[in-house]
């Protein structure tokens, strides 16, 4: 396990304001699907999990240790720097180093990230911009990273379709294996603060409530706390960190397609402060021109489509313009 050493982050930081407690880890425990891999009833585990809950933890994956914690490592490294160091990767355009501010909308809190395009040709121009001491291996750890954790999307949304009986295995996968798909990498690091004692914890808000506007997110962190779920009568619970599994959310575009049927789930980040989280997202995202719009097979007999039919790259520039929390996609008229 890779520890995170201090961070030279800036703790100038009056915006951010204390937060309630909510929900204990143990009612998360009992609530929170857990999809076995191995299983055989994989794609069924999978399709309850999308309807219900739209959120759910992946066990016995086949992402090699070393993918991880290499990465882990560097960035790490990288967010060790000093902040002038750090400010020379940014500011993100969107991608790019940035901190405090999230997107361009108002929207701040607790955090500092790299967002990173996943093509090779991306990584070998920006990678030095990024890892001065080692491109090439920072390049490498990333390249590796993404690759294996897209062969775990790709395993994901193909045991999805086959649950819900689509007939073609790669319905939904072939859209994140489009050569143009334009799937994304963010390492988000949630520094310590060393103001923070135990005896006087406040959690702070690290990144603000939302949805994800992609297919689907592939999210790993390290041992530190502070992911959070809403239920569907608003109240949040806190996801347990678990290392060594991998968690995944129904996006916004999974949401349409599926015509609702699958929830895309809102979350949040708090930090109490104790320790750093770094948590490495995968964004599972379609092409630029790729249509969304309900999938017949995915949509009840007799049910009418819900949603307007829209491109993903008109679809994405509306949520970037949009402040984290407020709903990005029309219900049709």
């Amino acid at each position: 396990m890779v520890v995170l050493s201090t961070s030279t982050f800036d703790f100038n930081f009056s915006p951010i304001k204390p937060c309630k407690q909510t929900n204990n880890v143990d009612t998360a425990l009992m609530m929170i699907p857990v999809v076995d891999l191995s299983s055989h009833d994989a794609k069924s585990q999978l399709l309850k999990a999308c309807e219900e809950f739209g959120f759910f933890k992946v066990i016995n994956h086949r992402v090699p240790i070393e993918s991880i914690t290499s990465l882990e490592s560097k960035a790490v490294k990288f967010f060790s720097l000093a902040q002038k160091e750090k400010d020379k990767s940014g500011p993100p355009d969107p991608f790019g180093y940035g901190n405090k501010s999230i997107g361009p909308n108002g929207d701040v809190g607790w955090v500092e990230y790299l967002m990173l395009k996943t093509d090779p040709l991306f990584l070998s121009q920006r990678c030095r911009a990024f890892y001065g001491e080692d491109p090439l291996g920072f390049c490498n750890a990333v390249s590796d990273y993404v690759e294996a954790v897209k062969g775990l999307g790709r395993e994901v949304l193909e045991l999805l379709a086959e649950g819900a009986w689509m007939k073609q295995r790669n319905a939904l996968s072939r859209l994140m294996m489009d050569e143009e798909s334009d799937s994304v990498l963010r390492l988000n690091h949630y520094p310590s603060r060393p103001d923070v004692r135990v005896s006087t914890i406040n959690n702070v808000l690290g990144f603000g409530e939302h949805t994800d506007p992609q297919i689907i997110s592939i999210l790993r962190s390290n041992s530190a706390p502070g992911l959070e779920i809403s239920l569907e009568d608003g109240s949040w619970v806190a996801v347990p960190s678990d290392p060594t599994s991998f968690f995944i959310l129904v996006g916004d575009s999974l949401q349409v397609m599926s015509n609702g049927r699958f929830r895309s789930v809102k979350h949040r980040v708090m930090t109490n402060g104790l320790r750093p989280r770094l948590s490495m997202i995968y964004f599972v995202g379609p092409s630029l021109q790729e249509k969304i719009c309900p999938m017949k097979e995915l949509m009840r007999e007799g049910e009418e489509s819900m949603y307007k039919e829209f491109t993903w790259n008109e679809y994405k520039k509306a949520a970037y313009k949009t402040k984290l929390g407020e709903q990005q996609f029309q219900v049709a008229a």
